[in-house]
């Protein structure tokens, strides 16, 4: 995609930090980060969703970010990390591009756990849970 930051980077139009590339996947360090270390991982075909990767290519994405976890931990001696991915604008995507974020953690950052998240949490019954317990499984 011609507009696209994450593709300008793939395609080496751009540059970027590369810390890791596979067939299907490349990992740089965000140009923006929330702690040092931070690292982006992406597919290198352009998808917006994660339900658009192809299943290839999400298993090399996944792999990837196993594999860069540690040693993003031991690069910049964190304590934890944090890995998430924002699906959707409404989920806070800002790039059009599936990207996985590694973001390192130290013990007293101010940071919060991922619970924090999503705002308030809903109170539901146990039928709504069991409604969308069904819905997900099928």
């Amino acid at each position: 995609m011609s507009d696209c930051i994450f593709c300008a980077i793939v395609d080496g139009d751009i540059p970027g930090r590369i810390v890791h590339e596979t067939e299907h996947t490349l990992a740089f360090l965000d140009a923006n980060p929330l702690a040092p270390g931070h690292t982006l991982v992406v597919p290198k075909e352009h998808h917006a969703r994660l339900d658009e990767v192809p299943a290839d290519a999400a298993a090399d994405l996944f792999a990837a970010v196993n594999d860069l976890v540690p040693r993003v931990e031991a690069a910049v001696d964190a304590d934890a990390t944090n890995v998430g991915i924002n699906n959707g604008p409404a989920a806070g995507q800002e790039v059009d591009h599936v990207h996985v974020h590694i973001v390192p953690r130290f013990e007293g950052d101010g940071g919060s756990p991922i619970h924090a998240v999503a705002g308030e949490r809903p109170d539901l019954s146990d039928e709504e849970l069991d409604d969308i317990e069904a819905a997900i499984s099928g």
